[in-house]
């Protein structure tokens, strides 16, 4: 059934997500007390509305859902900034003192860019601290720095004792202290069964693609499949970084799209009946989000991948927002610090960019006689940068000149190299060789990535240096606008197809030259 050609897009819960969203940010970044007033401020406005719900009609309705959310979230808020502002462990951080602690490992050691010995950055969560001698069992998140010798190889959901000094984190996002590390964990136990299986299914994913594919190709390729970063070249980080491409070495929502959409495209060819699909698709989602981590980007990431999914499939416009703002709500819910986290507000805006803009913008494209599947790459890459640049700028004070050519030429790729992995993953732990056969396959498509983000970084001009935080974004959402705006005058769209191709030409001929 074709989709009604009025209000496509359904709407209505995107206030209350933005509501609680809102909420959420005041409470963790303004404290207990801002997120209080922000909750009576709600319930003002819900009582207010109340008394004049005749007058306003439906849309009364809908403020009322908005007021009860937003002041739902802003009390979790102001519980979750309590419990942070009279935890010890803050007070213990200001005066940097020495403790001992026990903490479970949450994410995979991640390597820091920095002068000196190597080091990793670990996140954890609190079981267990001694502070003064006096010990006190309490939760709350830490991040640990450590030397990346005797910390790189702990796995998420490993119990660790350490020794440490504490410091105040450097973000407002609930991480009561970073503790830094001199030396190895004082006792580390035995990962869980799931985890090891997970561990080795990394581990050997990397050899075989150490074994199989040239150093650039073989430590990009576990950070395009499974988000594993840890063998990337540093010069190709950061080429990718000024091409515009950093968001394909983790682990994304288009990551479980392309899986899942392998996985509906095998079970159709071979006839499998619907209830099936879905217990298949249940399956592969959950080995695939172990593997990658259970960590909640990477939960978060899941949950956008099949909104994209779904929308794409379905073609639903309708379903999609809903959707995506009901995860959104769910998601600060139970991960209040997701609020204030880039990884999940770019991941949000490519979401909505995939299922809400790109999808005109394909229309417009074929209203214009292009084809279909150039029409869908180039939209796609197109709308994905279009909402994320702002959040990007704001970020990172940089802004990439080249990065929707460069996405759009790398886009048939990912795909071809995510499903080669995931099959190499499957036979690794058991059969290295066989999955380094089969990463054969991911050569070819791996070169042309590693060569575009290479060629895209040594353009002049590649990157463009932006003030970070509000004013970045703002600049960057401004001339954005501004430049799609002009895309509705012909002659820009011949200047601007003139330039594109002066610059095409400009990149052969440096890469050749």
């Amino acid at each position: 059934m074709n989709e009604p050609l009025i209000r496509p897009h359904d709407v209505r819960l995107v206030p209350c997500a933005l509501a609680g969203w809102v909420a959420t940010i005041c409470g963790i970044l303004g404290g207990s007390v801002v997120a209080i007033v922000l909750a009576v401020a709600w319930v003002c406005l819900c009582v207010a509305v109340l008394s004049w719900r005749a007058q306003l009609g439906r849309s009364g309705i809908g403020l009322i859902t908005m007021a009860v959310i937003g002041g739902c979230y802003s009390g979790a808020a102001a519980l979750h900034a309590w419990e942070f502002e009279t935890s010890p462990v803050v007070d213990a951080a200001d005066q940097r003192a020495w403790v001992s602690a026990a903490v479970v490992v949450r994410e995979d050691p991640r390597r820091l860019r920095s002068p000196g010995p190597p080091t990793v950055s670990v996140r954890a969560e609190l079981v267990q601290v001694d502070i003064a001698g006096i010990p006190i069992e309490l939760g709350g998140r830490v991040s640990v720095l450590a030397p990346a010798t005797e910390w790189q190889h702990l796995v998420p959901g490993q119990t660790v004792v350490l020794r440490g000094r504490l410091s105040p984190p450097d973000r407002q996002d609930l991480t009561l202290a970073v503790v830094r590390v001199d030396g190895p964990p004082l006792r580390v136990d035995t990962p869980g069964p799931v985890a090891k299986t997970a561990a080795a299914v990394r581990t050997s994913l990397a050899a075989a693609a150490s074994d199989a594919l040239p150093v650039d190709q073989a430590g990009l390729l576990p950070g395009l499949v499974v988000g594993d970063v840890s063998a990337l070249p540093e010069d190709l980080e950061s080429d990718f970084r000024a091409a515009g491409l950093t968001h394909l070495t983790a682990v994304s929502g288009a990551n479980f799209a392309i899986v899942l959409g392998a996985v509906l495209l095998l079970t159709r060819a071979i006839a499998i009946g619907p209830r099936s699909t879905v217990v298949l698709c249940a399956a592969v989602l959950l080995a695939f989000v172990v593997v990658a981590r259970p960590s909640p980007s990477v939960l978060r990431a899941a949950v956008m991948g099949g909104i994209g999914l779904l929308a794409l499939v379905t073609g639903r416009r309708r379903q999609a927002v809903p959707a995506l703002s009901t995860a959104v709500l769910g998601l600060l819910a139970w991960w209040p610090e997701l609020s204030v986290d880039f990884g999940f507000a770019l991941s949000v805006a490519a979401t909505a960019g995939l299922v809400v803009v790109a999808p005109v913008w394909v229309d417009w494209l074929r209203a214009h006689g292009w084809g279909r599947a150039p029409a869908e790459v180039v939209a796609v890459a197109a709308a994905a940068h279009a909402v994320t640049a702002p959040i990007v700028a704001g970020m990172a004070g940089t802004f990439s000149v080249v990065g929707v050519l460069a996405n759009i030429a790398v886009a048939p790729t990912v795909a071809p190299i995510t499903v080669v992995g995931v099959v190499a993953a499957v036979f690794a732990p058991w059969a290295g060789w066989l999955a380094s056969l089969v990463l054969e396959l991911a050569s070819a498509p791996l070169w042309w990535l590693v060569a575009v983000a290479r060629w895209s970084a040594s353009l002049p001009g590649a990157g463009v240096v932006m003030p970070s935080g509000v004013a970045g974004a703002l600049t960057v959402s401004v001339v954005t606008a501004v430049m799609l705006l002009l895309l509705r005058l012909r002659v820009y769209r011949w200047v601007l197809g003139g330039t594109v191709v002066a610059v095409l030409v400009m990149w052969v001929a440096s890469s050749i030259l």
